[in-house]
């Protein structure tokens, strides 16, 4: 006897690897954390298999799990692309999403190929700026999904990570410190002066720039060190050594214009998944 597979349980257990805890998750289902426990009970009695295993505080997909996971994302689509051409609830116009640079270079193949396989006529926009330029214009409906950066406490914030110093050991170590930043408006520009005003340590700008992929090649090869995050850059000061101050952290947050289409939809959760991956690696993890 065949068995079926309830879109409702399919949609919650994607919402738990989406939002990265069953906590988020029933913001996404609207249902309480209990009950989505009682769900995902039920879903792997269906399948026969374990779908998550605990590893301390966090939940682990299972290989069953990552498996299920594809299938379930092409179930939801064709379910989904069902719905909208029955109901009309169709995306008039392109698909308009905006990265920071950060993101840009690392997350935006993957979310924008697998949007683009699950909506194969859909148009998509891509704008890539600073965070303060892709909420103006999210705020001003030229936007449908914006990943930034943002405070620490964001209401919009998926993930949060530290800031951190990147660049040449030895430059962190100099008096003045040589400093690399964006130009204004840059919340990693005015978290690093603030520190080393606060600390008492002198530093000067030796590179000021608007771009980037400038900011990256200034920093490689030695002009100043950087205060952002690993996504930017995987070169790391020894802050304690160099005598350089402690950071604050950063939020990666994602907004999504007011009730948006399906299609929409879908690439918000697209955007958040690829995020919380990027952080834990290849192996997800669920707190």
């Amino acid at each position: 006897m065949a068995v079926n597979l309830p879109t409702e349980l399919l949609r919650s257990f994607a919402a738990i690897v989406d939002s990265g805890s069953m906590l988020r998750a029933t913001e996404r289902v609207f249902v309480t954390q209990s009950a989505l426990s009682l769900q995902m009970k039920r879903l792997e009695d269906i399948v026969q298999v374990q779908l998550f295993r605990r590893d301390g505080r966090r939940l682990e997909l299972t290989p069953a799990g990552t498996a299920l996971l594809e299938f379930t994302r092409e179930l939801l689509a064709v379910n989904d692309r069902a719905v909208a051409a029955l109901t009309g609830d169709t995306l008039n116009g392109p698909a308009r999403i905006g990265f920071v640079q950060d993101f840009a270079e690392t997350l935006l193949g993957g979310v924008l190929a697998r949007f683009a396989e699950l909506n194969p006529d859909t148009q998509l926009q891509v704008r890539v700026g600073g965070s303060a330029e892709l909420l103006q214009l999210l705020a001003s409906d030229r936007m449908d999904v914006v990943l930034c950066m943002g405070a620490e406490d964001d209401p919009a914030a998926v993930q949060t990570a530290p800031m951190q110093w990147l660049g040449a050991q030895d430059l962190a170590a100099r008096d003045p410190v040589p400093l690399a930043v964006l130009e204004l408006p840059c919340r990693f520009r005015d978290a690093s002066i603030a520190a080393l005003e606060a600390a008492g340590r002198p530093y000067r700008i030796a590179l000021e720039t608007p771009s980037l992929s400038a900011l990256r090649a200034a920093v490689t090869s030695g002009l100043g060190v950087t205060c952002r995050t690993t996504v930017f850059m995987d070169r790391p000061i020894d802050a304690a050594a160099a005598r350089l101050p402690d950071l604050p952290r950063v939020s990666y947050a994602r907004h999504i214009r007011p009730s948006p289409p399906i299609a929409i939809a879908r690439l918000a959760d697209l955007v958040l998944s690829a995020v919380m991956q990027s952080d834990e690696g290849d192996t997800l993890k669920v707190a």
